[in-house]
Protein backbone atom coordinates (compact mmCIF):
# COMPACT_ATOMS: atom_id res chain seq x y z
CA UNK A 1 0.00 0.00 0.00
CA UNK A 2 1.09 3.48 -0.40
CA UNK A 3 1.96 5.80 2.59
CA UNK A 4 2.63 9.02 3.63
CA UNK A 5 5.92 8.71 6.25
CA UNK A 6 7.20 11.69 7.33
CA UNK A 7 8.95 13.75 10.36
CA UNK A 8 10.19 12.00 13.48
CA UNK A 9 9.67 11.41 16.99
CA UNK A 10 6.69 9.74 18.73
CA UNK A 11 5.08 7.36 16.39
CA UNK A 12 1.52 8.97 15.05
CA UNK A 13 -0.81 6.88 12.40
CA UNK A 14 -3.96 9.43 10.99
CA UNK A 15 -6.74 7.91 9.54
CA UNK A 16 -8.64 10.16 7.25
CA UNK A 17 -12.71 10.83 7.08
CA UNK A 18 -14.96 9.48 5.08
CA UNK A 19 -13.78 11.37 1.99
CA UNK A 20 -11.14 8.83 1.85
CA UNK A 21 -8.18 11.36 0.89
CA UNK A 22 -5.24 11.86 3.50
CA UNK A 23 -4.40 15.09 1.44
CA UNK A 24 -7.39 16.92 2.64
CA UNK A 25 -5.42 16.67 6.18
CA UNK A 26 -2.43 18.33 4.23
CA UNK A 27 -1.95 21.18 7.30
CA UNK A 28 -2.46 19.01 10.07
CA UNK A 29 0.36 16.29 8.54
CA UNK A 30 2.49 18.54 7.42
CA UNK A 31 2.33 20.79 11.42
CA UNK A 32 2.27 17.51 13.15
CA UNK A 33 5.05 16.50 11.26
CA UNK A 34 7.24 18.83 12.87
CA UNK A 35 6.63 16.91 15.82
CA UNK A 36 6.42 13.71 15.58
CA UNK A 37 6.86 10.75 13.29
CA UNK A 38 3.59 10.63 10.66
CA UNK A 39 2.29 7.80 8.93
CA UNK A 40 -0.60 7.98 7.10
CA UNK A 41 -2.80 7.18 4.34
CA UNK A 42 -5.85 6.98 1.83
CA UNK A 43 -8.48 4.71 2.82
CA UNK A 44 -7.97 1.08 1.54
CA UNK A 45 -10.21 1.02 -1.60
CA UNK A 46 -9.14 4.54 -2.64
CA UNK A 47 -7.51 4.08 -6.29
CA UNK A 48 -4.17 6.19 -4.94
CA UNK A 49 -4.48 3.63 -1.72
CA UNK A 50 -3.01 0.56 -3.09
CA UNK A 51 -4.44 -1.01 -0.38
CA UNK A 52 -6.48 -4.61 -0.36
CA UNK A 53 -10.63 -3.80 -0.20
CA UNK A 54 -13.20 -6.18 -1.04
CA UNK A 55 -16.98 -5.55 -0.61
CA UNK A 56 -17.12 -8.86 1.71
CA UNK A 57 -15.91 -7.63 4.54
CA UNK A 58 -16.50 -3.76 3.81
CA UNK A 59 -15.30 -1.69 6.63
CA UNK A 60 -12.82 -4.40 8.37
CA UNK A 61 -11.13 -3.79 5.63
CA UNK A 62 -10.47 -0.49 6.66
CA UNK A 63 -9.03 -1.46 10.60
CA UNK A 64 -6.84 -3.95 9.06
CA UNK A 65 -5.13 -1.34 7.40
CA UNK A 66 -3.88 0.36 9.98
CA UNK A 67 -2.17 -2.84 10.77
CA UNK A 68 -0.85 -3.51 7.34
CA UNK A 69 0.33 0.64 7.59
CA UNK A 70 1.63 -0.03 11.01
CA UNK A 71 3.69 -3.25 9.92
CA UNK A 72 4.71 -1.70 6.52
CA UNK A 73 6.11 1.36 8.26
CA UNK A 74 7.61 -1.01 10.90
CA UNK A 75 5.91 -0.24 13.91
CA UNK A 76 4.84 -2.04 17.09
CA UNK A 77 2.91 0.68 18.47
CA UNK A 78 1.97 4.02 17.46
CA UNK A 79 -0.90 6.83 18.73
CA UNK A 80 -3.53 6.20 16.27
CA UNK A 81 -5.10 9.00 15.71
CA UNK A 82 -8.83 8.96 13.75
CA UNK A 83 -10.62 11.70 11.69
CA UNK A 84 -14.73 11.62 11.56
CA UNK A 85 -15.21 8.14 9.85
CA UNK A 86 -11.59 7.56 10.44
CA UNK A 87 -12.88 7.75 14.39
CA UNK A 88 -14.65 4.61 14.56
CA UNK A 89 -12.00 2.73 12.52
CA UNK A 90 -9.83 3.90 14.85
CA UNK A 91 -11.86 2.48 18.09
CA UNK A 92 -12.33 0.00 16.20
CA UNK A 93 -8.58 -1.32 15.57
CA UNK A 94 -8.33 -0.45 19.29
CA UNK A 95 -10.48 -2.13 20.59
CA UNK A 96 -8.85 -5.14 18.18
CA UNK A 97 -5.34 -4.68 18.63
CA UNK A 98 -5.15 -2.76 21.98
CA UNK A 99 -1.49 -3.73 22.41
CA UNK A 100 -0.30 -1.60 19.25
CA UNK A 101 -1.95 1.14 20.78
CA UNK A 102 0.11 3.37 22.90
CA UNK A 103 -2.66 6.07 22.67
CA UNK A 104 -6.05 7.27 20.96
CA UNK A 105 -6.98 10.58 19.57
CA UNK A 106 -10.07 10.73 18.04
CA UNK A 107 -11.00 13.53 16.03
CA UNK A 108 -14.63 14.80 15.69
CA UNK A 109 -15.36 10.82 15.12
CA UNK A 110 -18.83 9.69 14.49
CA UNK A 111 -19.96 6.88 17.60
CA UNK A 112 -20.42 3.48 17.31
CA UNK A 113 -24.51 4.02 16.95
CA UNK A 114 -24.60 6.73 14.67
CA UNK A 115 -26.86 6.37 11.61
CA UNK A 116 -27.31 8.64 9.03
CA UNK A 117 -29.38 11.76 9.43
CA UNK A 118 -32.07 12.72 7.05
CA UNK A 119 -29.20 15.15 4.71
CA UNK A 120 -27.09 11.94 4.17
CA UNK A 121 -30.01 9.95 3.94
CA UNK A 122 -30.65 12.18 0.97
CA UNK A 123 -27.64 12.01 -0.83
CA UNK A 124 -27.37 8.30 -0.62
CA UNK A 125 -30.46 8.19 -2.57
CA UNK A 126 -27.98 8.79 -5.72
CA UNK A 127 -24.93 9.88 -4.38
CA UNK A 128 -23.04 11.01 -8.12
CA UNK A 129 -26.28 12.24 -9.99
CA UNK A 130 -26.22 14.46 -6.10
CA UNK A 131 -22.97 15.36 -5.78
CA UNK A 132 -23.14 19.04 -7.69
CA UNK A 133 -25.30 19.75 -4.90
CA UNK A 134 -23.00 18.13 -2.28
CA UNK A 135 -20.50 20.58 -3.70
CA UNK A 136 -22.89 23.55 -2.83
CA UNK A 137 -24.02 22.48 0.54
CA UNK A 138 -20.40 22.52 1.95
CA UNK A 139 -20.63 26.36 1.92
CA UNK A 140 -22.11 25.64 4.88
CA UNK A 141 -18.95 25.27 6.27
CA UNK A 142 -17.78 28.82 5.26
CA UNK A 143 -18.37 30.05 8.68
CA UNK A 144 -16.46 27.54 10.73
CA UNK A 145 -13.11 28.94 8.36
CA UNK A 146 -14.07 32.63 8.93
CA UNK A 147 -14.11 32.06 12.90
CA UNK A 148 -10.90 30.24 12.47
CA UNK A 149 -8.92 33.40 10.67
CA UNK A 150 -9.85 36.42 11.72
CA UNK A 151 -10.75 39.05 8.77
CA UNK A 152 -13.03 38.71 6.03
CA UNK A 153 -10.37 38.56 3.36
CA UNK A 154 -7.99 36.40 5.69
CA UNK A 155 -11.67 33.83 5.79
CA UNK A 156 -12.12 34.03 1.65
CA UNK A 157 -8.31 33.16 1.24
CA UNK A 158 -8.59 30.24 3.67
CA UNK A 159 -11.63 28.98 2.18
CA UNK A 160 -10.20 28.99 -1.33
CA UNK A 161 -7.44 27.31 -0.22
CA UNK A 162 -8.96 24.54 1.47
CA UNK A 163 -11.32 24.35 -1.19
CA UNK A 164 -8.91 23.80 -3.50
CA UNK A 165 -6.92 21.68 -2.01
CA UNK A 166 -10.75 19.23 -1.73
CA UNK A 167 -11.04 20.13 -5.38
CA UNK A 168 -7.55 18.90 -6.09
CA UNK A 169 -7.88 15.65 -4.57
CA UNK A 170 -11.33 14.98 -5.18
CA UNK A 171 -13.93 12.95 -3.69
CA UNK A 172 -15.64 9.88 -4.77
CA UNK A 173 -19.46 10.18 -3.98
CA UNK A 174 -20.05 6.35 -4.68
CA UNK A 175 -17.15 5.53 -2.33
CA UNK A 176 -18.34 7.94 -0.25
CA UNK A 177 -22.04 6.25 0.10
CA UNK A 178 -20.72 2.76 0.09
CA UNK A 179 -18.74 3.66 3.61
CA UNK A 180 -22.12 4.87 5.25
CA UNK A 181 -23.96 1.75 3.86
CA UNK A 182 -20.46 -0.35 5.24
CA UNK A 183 -21.69 0.61 8.71
CA UNK A 184 -24.65 -1.42 8.46
CA UNK A 185 -23.31 -4.51 8.65
CA UNK A 186 -21.14 -3.79 11.88
CA UNK A 187 -21.96 -3.83 15.58
CA UNK A 188 -19.55 -1.98 17.51
CA UNK A 189 -21.54 -0.79 21.06
CA UNK A 190 -20.22 -3.86 23.46
CA UNK A 191 -16.34 -4.29 21.05
CA UNK A 192 -15.90 -1.00 22.33
CA UNK A 193 -16.95 -0.95 25.69
CA UNK A 194 -13.99 -2.78 27.09
CA UNK A 195 -11.41 -0.52 25.17
CA UNK A 196 -8.88 1.05 28.54
CA UNK A 197 -6.18 2.00 25.68
CA UNK A 198 -5.11 5.80 26.95
CA UNK A 199 -8.23 7.99 25.03
CA UNK A 200 -7.90 11.75 23.86
CA UNK A 201 -11.09 13.30 22.54
CA UNK A 202 -10.68 16.18 20.31
CA UNK A 203 -13.69 18.38 18.71
CA UNK A 204 -14.14 21.63 17.85
CA UNK A 205 -16.97 24.53 19.16
CA UNK A 206 -20.72 22.75 18.96
CA UNK A 207 -21.96 26.04 17.56
CA UNK A 208 -19.52 25.47 14.50
CA UNK A 209 -19.57 21.60 14.30
CA UNK A 210 -21.71 21.68 11.02
CA UNK A 211 -21.00 17.80 9.95
CA UNK A 212 -20.97 15.74 13.45
CA UNK A 213 -22.25 17.20 16.30
CA UNK A 214 -20.28 17.53 18.95
CA UNK A 215 -22.47 15.83 21.04
CA UNK A 216 -21.90 12.59 19.02
CA UNK A 217 -18.43 12.79 19.52
CA UNK A 218 -18.93 13.12 23.01
CA UNK A 219 -20.46 9.45 23.36
CA UNK A 220 -16.84 8.35 23.45
CA UNK A 221 -16.09 10.22 26.87
CA UNK A 222 -19.57 8.54 28.24
CA UNK A 223 -18.92 5.30 27.26
CA UNK A 224 -14.84 5.94 28.35
CA UNK A 225 -14.88 7.85 31.42
CA UNK A 226 -10.86 7.90 31.68
CA UNK A 227 -10.63 9.75 28.49
CA UNK A 228 -9.34 12.93 28.17
CA UNK A 229 -11.33 16.00 26.77
CA UNK A 230 -10.09 18.67 24.08
CA UNK A 231 -12.01 21.38 22.28
CA UNK A 232 -9.95 23.48 19.52
CA UNK A 233 -11.50 26.70 20.28
CA UNK A 234 -13.06 28.99 17.37
CA UNK A 235 -13.42 25.84 15.14
CA UNK A 236 -15.68 23.17 14.37
CA UNK A 237 -15.27 19.79 12.08
CA UNK A 238 -12.22 21.14 10.16
CA UNK A 239 -10.08 21.93 13.32
CA UNK A 240 -7.07 19.99 12.41
CA UNK A 241 -6.76 22.11 9.40
CA UNK A 242 -8.35 25.53 10.10
CA UNK A 243 -6.08 25.30 13.41
CA UNK A 244 -3.68 22.87 12.78
CA UNK A 245 -1.46 24.20 14.90
CA UNK A 246 -3.91 23.73 18.01
CA UNK A 247 -4.35 19.80 16.71
CA UNK A 248 -0.60 19.45 16.72
CA UNK A 249 0.23 20.45 19.59
CA UNK A 250 -1.88 18.55 21.49
CA UNK A 251 -1.96 15.47 19.82
CA UNK A 252 2.08 15.68 20.06
CA UNK A 253 1.83 16.46 23.81
CA UNK A 254 -0.16 13.64 24.22
CA UNK A 255 1.68 10.69 21.58
CA UNK A 256 5.21 12.35 23.81
CA UNK A 257 3.52 11.50 27.07
CA UNK A 258 2.31 8.01 26.10
CA UNK A 259 5.05 6.49 23.38
CA UNK A 260 7.67 5.64 25.72
CA UNK A 261 6.17 3.42 28.53
CA UNK A 262 4.23 1.61 25.29
CA UNK A 263 7.19 0.48 23.62
CA UNK A 264 7.56 -3.25 23.13
CA UNK A 265 10.75 -4.74 22.91
CA UNK A 266 13.14 -6.23 19.84
CA UNK A 267 12.22 -10.00 19.91
CA UNK A 268 9.15 -9.72 21.63
CA UNK A 269 5.47 -10.83 20.63
CA UNK A 270 2.73 -8.60 21.05
CA UNK A 271 0.96 -11.34 22.21
CA UNK A 272 2.22 -14.37 23.55
CA UNK A 273 5.74 -15.98 25.03
CA UNK A 274 8.81 -13.89 25.97
CA UNK A 275 11.15 -14.24 22.97
CA UNK A 276 8.32 -15.34 20.36
CA UNK A 277 8.12 -13.46 17.25
CA UNK A 278 5.02 -12.84 15.19
CA UNK A 279 6.40 -12.94 12.04
CA UNK A 280 3.76 -10.71 10.10
CA UNK A 281 5.01 -7.35 12.25
CA UNK A 282 8.65 -6.49 11.79
CA UNK A 283 10.73 -5.38 14.79
CA UNK A 284 10.44 -2.81 16.63
CA UNK A 285 12.82 0.03 14.67
CA UNK A 286 15.55 1.95 16.97
CA UNK A 287 13.92 5.07 18.73
CA UNK A 288 13.65 7.63 16.13
CA UNK A 289 14.14 10.68 18.09
CA UNK A 290 16.89 12.84 16.38
CA UNK A 291 16.77 10.85 13.47
CA UNK A 292 15.92 13.19 10.26
CA UNK A 293 13.07 12.30 8.30
CA UNK A 294 12.07 14.68 5.50
CA UNK A 295 8.86 17.04 5.36
CA UNK A 296 5.65 16.71 3.84
CA UNK A 297 7.23 19.56 1.56
CA UNK A 298 10.07 16.98 0.56
CA UNK A 299 8.35 13.87 1.08
CA UNK A 300 6.25 11.96 -1.79
CA UNK A 301 3.64 8.93 -1.35
CA UNK A 302 6.05 5.90 -1.11
CA UNK A 303 4.81 2.57 -1.81
CA UNK A 304 5.16 0.10 0.90
CA UNK A 305 4.75 -3.64 1.21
Amino acid sequence: MKLVDVGSGAPVVIIPGIQGRWEWMNPAVNTLASRCRVVTFSLADEPTAGGRFDDAHGFDCYVEQVTDAMSSAGLTTATVVGVSYGGLIAAAFAARHAERVAGLVLVSAIPPQWTPDARVRFFLRAPTLLSPLFVLGSLRLYREIAAATPGVLPGMRAAARHGLNALTHMFSPARMARRVHALECVQLDRELEPVQVPTLIITGEPALDRVVPVRLTEEYARMWPHAERMTIAHTGHLGLITRPGEFANAVARFADRHAAQARVPVGRTLSGPPGARDPGVPAAPAPRRGVARPTLAQATEKKVG
